[in-house]
Order: structure tokens, then C-alpha cells, then sequence
């Protein structure tokens, strides 16, 4: 079993480093009103299908860029970079006009013959080293534009503490520095070969950049949590001195393994389900996580059984020295005293966690969803700088360039000149324009394109009235005389997708919620404990989105997380964080609740089994829960702004929910429950597949037959 893991690894990064393909940072959306006009544009205006580098140039204090030492050297400068291989166009801002009033700040566009994607980083970097002798001659030079989007990286220092926190939290929680290593281990070799996987299909699908960091983040995470769970398990089961390993592997594989097996196949639907939003990216971001789930919960029942084996009774605890006047730790003693605090008075704790996830879900109540643009790329960088210097020359709008598109095919041609003069006028005379650029037409005059600059920034929402505004009333003389109008650009294309997600947000929160009172009440039998565990679902939800508002949109603690700028959050994050969250959340309730109903179904005592619940399980979902915060926690400070966003939604949303919704809110309503949790119509339960994920079913455990049968692996195993 090892050595076939290990094949398929090598597979997998011979097909994902030799055979993968080219990933996108566009996030596009057939069907929305931006995209049509943009698929209009590059077949009428081939050159717009090309990759732009912005290049910015402001003057030293004191100086223009008018003046002759500066002219000369722009014009070096983009001598040069005429000469880079790929560049088909270059403009010069003292012939083009693209000079600021004071004449410090101008912009030339770099037009490449390839889309973005396609331009290789040599030829970035050659672009860069042309501009050398405008900055020998003391200009600031910056780079903007679709070409110099930085790519996502990962494994840097950040990742790599995440990491090794979550070694530390696995070394204190399994007590073994050889237990530790195994869930990493083994959950390396499963998100190489989902990630690399990943990497490999990009060859024939176009996928996001996006796509494989979030496979990589959900695969590591579950992929160690999954090991923990069948590890724990396993030494907790060798913890009794006459236990076989091999029987303690394998019953440890049948009851967590069939938890892990359950808990993975309910993450694996909900990314699937991503797919219901009718978004192509955000379907193949959640297909790519879904798969590297799957891979991560077949290397949990497989290969870490395997390993365990060769661990043999390496893995057993030594029993502790009893020492005079200390009185001997029970396993689970912190679970407990924990469950015993909760249950001694749970409506107050009830009351408490609920108002509180509530104070923190307020200011979801201001969410604005969007696009980031290069103002939240890292400070540092030349994408915010280039951002900055053209709101600092050309205001504030200019970095929203909104594009109206004229189709007048169906118009006579007579008639297509004044039709476009009466859109200019009507876009002029609107509050929120700037300026309007001269009409772009086609050779035939069909197609006419004119650049609108607002007065206000990309992410304001006097810009998004702005497009709707444009979209209904600019446009009736084009509907009246038989054309189409559109209003595309970046900005316009953001809001577009993002009131595309907000529209299929409901339908996907309602496809979560169908889908977790089936799986759980499958799981336990139960029509109150599926009920309970989608309520609280929903107020993580709220309070993870609360959080993300009030730091990413609003702009608090931003020193901190080294937020760039205050702006809308990722269009795309809530359906995400829904998916994900859900995913994980319901694996912390099955270890849980699993628990809780081994023991009920053992003994017929209520309370006793909400608390013998926290006692077995709580340990293992808090360090569960600690290890998936550190490997998110460490995207947090990734200069990607989308990484960023998504680690920190999911850091925070995990934290709540393992802690304050499963480990606090949970037990406190499983009390106040008492036996009604576990009733079940008895016409409902006839038809209800069994489920045995506590392994009740199981023939009682045989004794080790001679402590060297016990090492080598001897014995009867299940």
C-alpha cells in the first residue's frame, strides 16, 4: 500500500511539473452584460485581446515631464521596449496626451501580441530592464496593467509557521514526536498528488490561480486532520495494556476511519456543490479542493493504517511515573471538567455564546462584494504604487475606466455618427463622469467603443450607481434605434460577477441546508441534532463574514494583517466560505456527536454521554481545530489580496466554530435536549439507511495473544 501511494505520487509530479498548464488570474463569466461586450471587443478589436503593461512615470520633485532630459529618456525607455520579444504597440505620453495637468505624472501602454496568461516572465523582466534609463534620469518608473498582475505564490515563511505549528500542536495532543510526523506525512504525500493533479488538469481546463492555492489549503488541513483522528484513536485503544495493535488499527480505521470517511464525503459535496452557483471558475475551484478531499480521505483509511503498521508498538503510551502526592491524570480530564462547566448551567452559556456570535456577525450587515484591484496589491509592490501615482495624476476614477460599446450593426449607417454623439453627450452630462474619451470605431463604423472615466475609485459606490445608471439610461438611444449597448471594463465586469454571486447565494445556502439535515440525520439518527448543527452552522457563517467585513471592508487591524487598502471583499468569498466552513464544520459534529451516541446507545444515559463526548473527542477538535487554523492562518500573510481574504475568513470561521459552536454551544444544547435529541419517528426510521459510524456493531476486542504477537503485529484483526 505504501509503495503504491508513492508510485502515484511520482506520477503525479512527472504529469503536474512536466505536463500542466497555464493558470489564469481573470475571473470571467459568460452570459454577464461585461463579458458579452468584452468577447465583442476582441473579435472586432483583435489588439484588445492582448496583454497591457501600464508603465507610470512621475517627474522628481521640482521637475516636469515635459522638460528635455525627461522626454529623452521616456523616450529610450520605450525604444527599448519596443524591442521586447511579444510587444506589437507602444505609446509615448508626450505624443498621446496621457500627461497629468501638472505635467509630472504620465502613463504609456505597453500592448503585447498574447493574452496575459501567455506572456512569458523573461519578457516581463525584459520590459523592466528597458525602463532602466528613465530611471537612471531620476524619473520614478511603476508598472500596472493586466501583464504585470503578480503570481500567486505560496511556501513562504508565513506557510512554513503554519506548518510547523501545526507539528507542535500534533506533538502535544498525540504525545509522540513519531505520531506527530505521521498525519504530516502522510497528508504531504495525498495534497502532492491533489495539488500536482490539479496542476496536470489545467492542461485541458482553464482554472485560476486561485483554483490550486485552495486545494492545497483544504487538502493539507483535512489531509492532517483526517490522520489525527484514526491516530488518536489507535493510541488511545493501545493505551490498555492487553490491546492487539493490529486490532487496534484496524478497529481504529472502522470507527474514526468511518467518521473520517463520512465527514470527508460531506466536505467533498459541499465544494462540489459550488458548482450550483453556474459560475465556471468557482465551479472548478470547488471540483479541484472536492478532489484533493477525496484523495486526502482515501490516504487517511488507506495509507495511515498502512504506516501504522510499521509504527507497530512504537505508537503504544508509556505509562506515566506516579509520583508522591500527585494525584494521576485521567485521559480526557480537560474535556471533562469542560463538558461538566457547559452542562452545569447551559442556558446561561447558551445565551452568552449566541449573543455574542451575534455581536460579532453585525457588521455583515454592510457587506459590499468586488473585485480586488492593484490598490489592495501589497504597498510594497509596483502594481499599488502604479495604482496610486495614476489617482494621483488623473483622479481618483481613472483607475475604474469604464468602457461603453456601441454595436450599431443593426442601425443604418447614416445614422451611426449622431447616434454616438447623443451617447457622449448623455454620458457627459451625468454627475459622476469625469471625462469621456473620443469614440473608437471600426472600419465600418459598426462597433464604436468610448472610454468613460468616473470621479470616483473602482470599489466606491457612487461608481457601481455609476454603471447602472449608464446601463439604463445612457443606452436608450442605442435600444430606440435598433443597436445594443454595453458597459463593460474591469470595474464594470466586478460588479457584474459579484451580483451574479450574490443572485445564486441563496439557492447554494439552501442546497447546504437540505443537504446537512439528510447527511446528519442519516448519521445519528436524529431529527433535533441535524437541526441544532445547521443553526449553529449558520452563526459561524454570520460571525466569519462579520469579521471579514469589519477588517478587510472596513479597514480595522489593517497594520496587522497587512491590508493594503479598505475594500469590497472577494465577490467570490461568501459561496466559498459557505462550502468550506460547512464542510469542516459538520466533521467537527460527527467526531463529536459520534461520540456522544456510542456512548447513549452503551449506556441509555443522556447526560452522561454529552460529557464522556467532550471528555473522548474535545481534545482531538480542539487540536484539529488549532492545526487547520495555523495551515490557513498562514495564508493570511500572503501578499496575494485573494489568499489573504480567504486564509483569514476561514481561520476565523474555523476558531468559532470548533470552539464556541461545537465545543461550548453544542453540548449546552445536547443537555437541555436530554433524551429527545436522539428521537426519531419510528415510519422515518424505517426507511433510513443504517449508518454505524461509532463501530457499535463491532465483535468485542480479542486480547493480544503473547506481547510478541502484540509487536509484530500478531493477533485477530477486525
Amino acid at each position: 500500500m505504501v509503495g503504491l501511494w508513492l508510485l502515484l505520487l511520482v506520477v503525479a509530479v512527472g504529469l503536474g511539473t512536466t505536463l500542466n498548464g497555464k493558470l489564469t488570474t481573470e475571473f470571467t463569466v459568460p452570459g454577464i452584460e461585461s463579458q458579452q461586450a468584452q468577447d465583442l471587443l476582441r473579435k472586432e478589436f483583435p489588439a484588445a485581446a492582448g496583454g497591457t503593461a501600464r508603465v507610470v512615470f512621475e517627474a522628481p520633485s521640482g521637475r516636469q515631464l515635459t522638460s528635455d532630459a525627461a522626454r529623452e529618456a521616456i523616450a529610450a525607455s520605450l525604444k527599448q521596449a519596443a524591442g521586447v520579444p511579444g510587444v506589437v504597440t507602444v505609446s509615448d505620453p508626450s505624443k498621446s496626451g496621457t500627461l497629468s495637468r501638472d505635467r509630472t505624472i504620465g502613463y504609456a501602454d505597453v500592448g503585447f501580441g498574447k493574452p496575459p496568461t501567455d506572456i512569458p516572465q523573461s519578457a516581463k523582466d525584459k520590459l523592466s530592464d528597458a525602463l532602466d534609463p528613465a530611471r537612471d534620469a531620476g524619473l520614478r518608473v511603476e508598472l500596472g496593467g493586466s501583464v504585470s498582475t503578480p503570481a500567486t505564490e505560496v511556501g513562504g515563511p508565513a506557510e512554513i509557521v503554519g506548518v510547523v505549528i501545526a507539528f507542535a500542536v500534533l506533538a502535544v495532543a498525540l504525545g509522540s514526536l513519531v505520531a506527530a510526523g505521521l498525519p504530516l506525512i502522510t497528508a504531504l504525500v495525498g495534497v502532492g498528488i491533489g495539488v500536482l493533479g490539479v496542476e496536470f488538469v489545467s492542461r485541458f481546463v482553464e482554472m485560476t490561480n486561485t483554483a490550486t492555492i485552495l486545494a492545497l489549503m483544504i487538502g493539507l488541513a483535512v489531509g492532517i486532520d483526517y490522520a489525527l483522528f484514526i491516530v488518536s484513536r489507535h493510541r488511545e485503544q493501545l493505551a490498555e495494556p492487553d490491546s492487539d495493535v493490529r486490532d487496534s488499527i484496524a478497529r481504529a480505521t472502522a470507527t474514526a476511519g468511518s467518521a473520517v470517511t463520512f465527514a470527508g464525503i460531506t466536505v467533498v459535496v459541499a465544494l462540489a456543490a459550488l458548482s450550483a452557483a453556474g459560475i465556471p471558475f468557482l465551479t472548478v475551484m470547488g471540483l479541484a479542493a472536492a478532489a484533493t478531499v477525496l484523495i486526502a480521505v482515501l490516504v487517511a483509511l488507506t495509507l495511515v493504517p498502512a504506516t501504522l503498521s510499521f509504527l507497530g508498538e512504537r505508537l503504544r503510551p508509556r505509562p506515566g511515573k506516579s509520583r508522591p502526592g500527585r494525584r494521576d491524570r485521567t485521559p480526557g480530564a480537560w474535556g471533562l471538567a469542560w463538558g461538566r462547566t457547559v452542562t452545569r448551567a447551559p442556558v446561561v452559556v447558551l445565551v452568552v455564546s449566541v449573543v455574542g456570535l451575534l455581536a460579532l456577525a453585525l457588521p455583515a450587515r454592510g457587506l459590499r462584494l468586488g473585485l480586488p484591484s492593484n490598490e489592495t496589491q501589497p504597498t510594497a509592490s509596483t502594481q499599488h504604487k502604479s495604482y496610486e501615482l495614476l489617482a494621483k495624476g488623473f483622479g481618483p476614477g481613472f483607475n475604474a475606466t469604464l468602457i461603453m460599446v456601441v454595436d450599431g450593426s443593426d442601425v443604418p449607417a447614416a445614422q451611426r455618427q449622431g447616434l454616438v454623439k447623443e451617447v457622449g453627450t448623455a454620458l457627459r452630462a451625468d454627475r459622476d463622469v469625469a471625462t469621456v474619451a473620443p469614440p473608437m470605431a471600426t472600419k465600418d463604423g459598426s462597433i464604436t467603443v468610448l472610454g468613460v472615466v468616473p470621479k470616483t475609485g473602482p470599489d466606491a459606490t457612487a461608481t457601481t450607481d455609476l454603471v447602472h445608471r449608464m446601463r439604463d439610461d445612457a443606452t436608450r438611444p442605442v435600444d430606440r434605434a435598433g443597436g445594443t449597448a454595453y458597459v463593460a471594463g474591469a470595474t464594470a465586469g466586478a460588479i457584474d460577477i459579484s451580483a451574479k454571486l450574490s443572485g445564486a447565494l441563496p439557492l447554494f445556502i439552501a442546497i447546504i441546508v437540505v443537504l446537512a439535515l439528510i447527511l446528519l440525520m442519516i448519521a445519528f439518527r436524529s431529527l433535533l441534532v441535524p437541526l441544532k448543527a445547521v443553526l449553529g452552522f449558520l452563526l459561524s457563517i454570520a460571525a466569519s463574514l462579520g469579521a471579514v467585513v469589519w477588517v478587510f471592508q472596513y479597514g480595522h487591524l489593517s497594520g496587522l494583517f497587512q491590508v493594503a487598502a479598505a475594500a469590497p471583499v472577494v465577490s467570490f468569498l461568501p459561496v466559498l466560505l459557505i462550502g468550506v466552513l460547512f464542510g469542516l464544520a459538520m466533521d467537527y459534529e460527527v467526531f463529536l456527536v459520534s461520540r456522544m451516541r456510542e456512548h447513549f446507545k452503551h449506556t441509555g444515559s443522556a447526560a452522561e454521554a454529552v460529557t464522556h463526548g467532550v471528555a473522548r473527542s474535545g481534545r482531538v477538535v480542539a487540536a484539529a481545530a488549532l492545526i487547520m487554523a495555523a495551515v490557513f492562518g498562514g495564508f493570511i500573510f500572503n501578499h496575494d489580496p485573494i489568499i489573504k481574504s480567504i486564509g483569514f475568513a476561514l481561520t476565523f470561521g474555523v476558531l468559532i466554530d470548533a470552539f464556541v459552536v461545537r465545543m461550548t454551544v453544542v453540548p449546552a444544547v445536547m443537555a437541555l435536549l436530554g433524551r429527545y435529541a436522539w428521537a426519531l419517528p419510528k415510519w422515518l426510521d424505517r426507511v433510513m439507511p443504517d449508518v454505524d459510524i461509532e463501530g457499535a456493531s463491532l465483535p468485542p476486542r480479542p486480547a493480544a495473544e503473547t506481547p510478541q504477537g502484540a509487536g509484530t503485529g500478531g493477533g485477530r484483526a477486525v
